[in-house]
């Protein structure tokens, strides 16, 4: 991504931006409290919330004939922002929640610092590549197109086909709540973006990116702050369900204009 292209997301003032950030997690402890499941489920639920789209939603948004650019630039700031609002969420839901297994040895403030190496630093690096490498990296844009699609096909497959018995366990125990956060977050995504931006490549883009979360983010959140992985059971559930359901949105959306 270019530095310029950051202020893509503001060609629509009419807040673009938190749509990834907000709703997602406030849908999640609606359904919380309105599905019965353990604590340690529920809490899972909020960290995968809290976790917003990764590169996964600049892939779909390609594949979906979307605004690649507008979520490119959503990605990279939820990013940096999320260093902020994924430990605020997570804390504030354990204590409403009353989970009492979080590591205390872990503030608020140092998942913060942790997180802002693991996610902010790649981010701004690959911002400093792509400005001094332009002029390459624009003529190779096809081709790491194409690489990204064919390691996206190949990873899905795989995990499906190695990991088939836990995705069974995953999906008893946390799919039926992971699967509407998801549907409901695509559908909010999409109409909620059809009143702030002026074309349907745009609500293809919000849609993915409210829809598609970061598994890899809230596994090294949930990994920091517990030692059990239950923690981790609906962030398993959430990725496998989100690649299935964002297929078949971006199928049908894409010979949409």
């Amino acid at each position: 991504m270019k530095i310029s292209s950051i202020d893509a997301p503001f060609d629509a003032p009419e807040l673009l931006l938190p749509l990834p950030l907000l709703p997602p997690p406030i849908i999640a402890f609606i359904l919380i409290k309105i599905i019965p499941m353990p604590l340690e489920i529920a809490l899972g639920v909020m960290i995968i919330a809290a976790a917003p789209g990764g590169v996964t939603s600049n892939v779909l948004t390609k594949f979906a004939n979307g605004d690649v650019a507008l979520s490119v630039s959503l990605t990279a700031i939820v990013s940096i922002l999320s260093i902020l609002t994924v430990p605020f969420i997570v804390f504030t839901s354990a204590d409403l929640l009353g989970v009492s297994e979080i590591n205390r040895e872990i503030s608020m403030m140092s998942m913060s610092l942790k997180m802002f190496f693991v996610v902010t630093i790649p981010v701004i690096f690959g911002m400093i590549v792509r400005s001094l490498m332009k002029d390459f990296i624009v003529t190779k844009t096809l081709i790491i197109q194409r690489i990204s699609v064919i390691l996206f096909v190949v990873v899905f497959i795989s995990i499906w086909i190695e990991e088939w018995d836990k995705i069974i366990s995953f999906i008893t125990r946390a799919g039926l709540i992971s699967f509407i956060l998801n549907i409901v977050m695509i559908f909010v995504g999409y109409y909620v973006a059809k009143y702030f931006t002026s074309g349907v490549a745009q609500r293809k883009c919000i849609s993915l990116e409210c829809g598609l979360q970061n598994g890899t983010l809230a596994v090294f959140v949930a990994t920091q702050l517990f030692d059990d992985i239950v923690f981790m059971v609906p962030t398993a559930a959430y990725a496998l369900i989100m690649f299935v359901t964002s297929i078949f949105f971006v199928l049908i959306v894409r010979k949409i204009n």
